[in-house]
């Protein structure tokens, strides 16, 4: 396989080296997602050990400051912080009353806006590179059967030589399907490794939505309660 390469023409070696390259390149983002993703269900999952075992919102924020990036408190801090504001605006006014008559109104509608954003930033990051794995698994293949058509025009110029032996007609048939099989190695594990981070994501954003929903029933408890967490 390796005479078959290093024989074919200038097109056929460059179809190759793209191929070559897009896999390469492929394997590093697996790599990379296999790691940033592992370590997020981690963090996750330590995050909400120590939020479970937090008295205190406040306390939850200071006991987590030093954790590197996790949805959940990506998600935590963006319903915190406007629980925050809210608070300061209504100060200067009898503040029990006052939130309870703007819970009554609104809802929680400003605090899920907010926790909102965290869980799209937090998905923005966790998606990164999957765009690029699912090009080169779309274009790979292609890419091959340019390779492929070229081998296949190289074999149809022997023939019309005259030359049709098998001496000239097999190189070019050969380039054809090494083309193919390369195209075709780039683009399945790219293909599998899309579908299998996107699960994993979906797995993540759902663990995600269980705590929003578990967090905003903390927030309501507090505001109805009008406790100083």
């Amino acid at each position: 396989m390796l005479r078959i390469i290093w024989e074919s023409g200038v097109v056929v070696k460059s179809v190759l080296f793209i191929l070559i390259l897009a896999s390469i390149i492929s394997w590093a983002v697996v790599l990379k997602k296999i790691k940033q993703l592992k370590k997020i269900e981690l963090n996750n999952m330590e995050f909400f050990n120590n939020y479970a075992g937090s008295k205190k919102l406040k306390e939850i924020v200071l006991t987590t400051e030093h954790f590197s990036f996790t949805p959940f408190r990506e998600v935590f801090l963006e319903g915190y912080n406007e629980l925050i504001k809210l608070r300061q605006n209504f100060m200067k006014e009898n503040k029990h009353l006052a939130m309870k008559e703007h819970f009554k109104d609104y809802g929680l509608d400003i605090i899920v806006r907010a926790m909102q954003k965290g869980v799209i930033e937090s998905n923005l990051r966790m998606q990164s590179y999957l765009s690029l794995l699912a090009s080169i698994g779309s274009i790979s293949p292609f890419i091959g059967l340019f390779g492929t058509v070229w081998g296949i025009i190289d074999s149809f110029s022997g023939l019309a030589s005259g030359s049709a032996t098998l001496d000239v007609v097999a190189p070019g048939i050969a380039e054809a399907l090494v083309a193919t099989a390369v195209g075709l190695g780039a683009a399945i594990p790219a293909v599998w490794f899309f579908n299998y981070f996107n699960n994993r994501v979906d797995k993540i954003n759902s663990e995600i939505k269980k705590f929003e929903q578990d967090f905003l029933n903390l927030i309501e408890r507090t505001m109805v309660a009008d406790k100083e967490n």
